[in-house]
């Protein structure tokens, strides 16, 4: 009988309360610091937000549900980091988060995706996180269970011999010692692998009932026994095989439900961008815009706090932080419906980037641009530098092109050092002088004429 491991909610919610103790307001700013130049008002913003679920969680049950969170509206351009401070707060939180695009979304009766598929993508993530965290907890086990199917593999008793033979066992034991030593790594095993029977139905609708056809799948896909199918493949490979359905069968999937459902509630973040483009026009009578103020109404219910279906269970949105976003040139935060506007009382604005701000990018965070590229080009046994002056050329390029056309703020700096950079990338395994120093000149050189070119430039960079 197989040994059913519960998932332990008290102890993991207890870690994790210990470890958001720790996020005061500075240490997350802080840590956004790492990877995110500038926007310290956004930053400060998302911060207090994060912090002040820690708060909620330390408030008595009945004034804990009264507390609701604040959810945020940054107002910029592409490209000032929006979306990257809404990540990497979420990874820093270990909490489930998604980004979803308003524009991707259509009022009920149109062709177009629900807004309730934003919340059930979150349950799935956050089920995806829970069922990673749990396989670990279990792995010692799983593997120790996965070894025991392999040696039976291995060595399938004899007919008629003992169970309790001295040179069985001692067999075995050898057997388990050569299989933690690698010597049977070359060695091919048939094993009969589990796999659920699928329905073969299909639904045929617009993209708004893509989620009524995944849950009848899922319903009518339960109701059929799982079928083993035996498949020959090498020791390694079978052990991971073995190894994945032992730990299914010691996590309890009730429990693995109502904890993933639990973090999405209590832990989840919803990122909707591009809110500014389900602004109807003024004074506009067309279908389109109808749409889009339906959209608002349909995203208001899901923000407030209502109890989402999905195929884990009910799940309540009241305390999900919602963070929108969008650049606002053709509109402006006031004309979404003021219903829509009231849940979201805390407003910031980003700045636009300038060349000061890109040579920060290119040099400051963990995950600068210059470092990337520096460490892409290590592994071709390739070391590239760039001088002060390269950089500051390249961070003046990028502005100047961004004046001069859509202005894509940091994303600039990706094009313009994939075509500074396209050459060297190419030739690198086959480079015999594996040093090269990247100065101002060399970046003129490679990038002045598409520069100075503005139509070239619109095209290329």
């Amino acid at each position: 009988m197989n040994e059913s491991v519960s998932l332990k909610e008290p102890t993991a919610l207890n870690a994790q309360e210990e470890f958001m103790a720790s996020l005061t307001p500075r240490e997350i700013v802080k840590e956004l610091d790492k990877f995110i130049v500038g926007q310290n008002k956004a930053k400060r913003a998302v911060a207090i937000a994060l912090r002040n679920r820690w708060r909620r969680q330390q408030l008595a049950k009945e004034m804990r549900d009264e507390v609701a969170p604040k959810n945020i509206l940054m107002i910029g351009p592409t490209g000032v980091g929006k979306t990257e401070i809404a990540r990497r707060l979420a990874k820093l939180a270990k909490s489930p988060f998604i980004k979803v695009e308003a524009s991707k979304y259509t009022e009920v009766g149109y062709v177009g995706r629900d807004v309730e598929s934003m919340v059930r993508d979150l349950v799935e993530l956050s089920r995806t996180m829970v069922r990673e965290e749990k396989e670990m907890e279990v792995q010692g086990k799983a593997r120790e269970m996965a070894q025991e199917r392999l040696l039976d593999l291995l060595l399938p008793p004899k007919p008629g011999s003992s169970e309790s033979s001295g040179d069985g066992e001692n067999t075995r034991e050898k057997f388990a010692r050569y299989l933690k030593e690698g010597r049977f790594d070359d060695r091919t095993v048939e094993v009969e692998v589990q796999e659920k029977m699928s329905p073969m139905i299909d639904v045929v609708s617009g993209q708004g009932m893509e989620e009524m056809g995944n849950n009848l799948k899922d319903m009518l896909g339960g109701m059929f026994p799982k079928r083993g199918q035996r498949k020959k493949m090498k020791i390694p490979e079978a052990f991971k095989v073995l190894a994945r359905e032992e730990a299914e069968k010691l996590i309890d999937p009730e429990k693995l439900a109502e904890e993933a459902i639990e973090r999405a509630q209590q832990n989840g973040i919803i990122f909707i961008d591009e809110i500014d483009k389900i602004i109807g026009r003024q004074g506009a009578q067309g279908t389109a815009d109808v749409s889009r103020e339906g959209v608002q109404r349909d995203l208001l219910p899901i923000v407030e706090g209502s109890s989402i279906n999905t195929k884990h269970g009910i799940v309540k949105t009241d305390h999900i932080l919602f963070i929108s976003a969008g650049a606002f040139h053709a509109a402006k935060p006031a004309d979404l419906i003021p219903e829509f506007q009231g849940r979201f009382p805390i407003r910031v604005e980003l700045d636009s980037l300038n060349k000061e701000d890109f040579i920060r990018i290119l040099t400051e965070p963990d995950n600068a641009l210059v470092k990337q590229y520096i460490a892409l080009m290590k592994s071709e046994d390739l070391d590239i530098s760039f001088s002060e002056s390269a950089i500051e050329e390249i961070a003046g390029m990028s502005a100047t092109v961004n004046e001069r056309t859509e202005n894509i703020g940091a994303r600039r700096l990706q094009t313009i050092m994939e075509k500074l950079l396209e050459d060297i990338s190419f030739d690198a395994p086959d480079l015999e002088n594996k040093t090269i120093a990247i100065d101002q000149a060399h970046v003129k050189d490679k990038l002045k004429d598409i520069i100075e070119n503005e139509d070239l430039s619109r095209f290329i960079l």
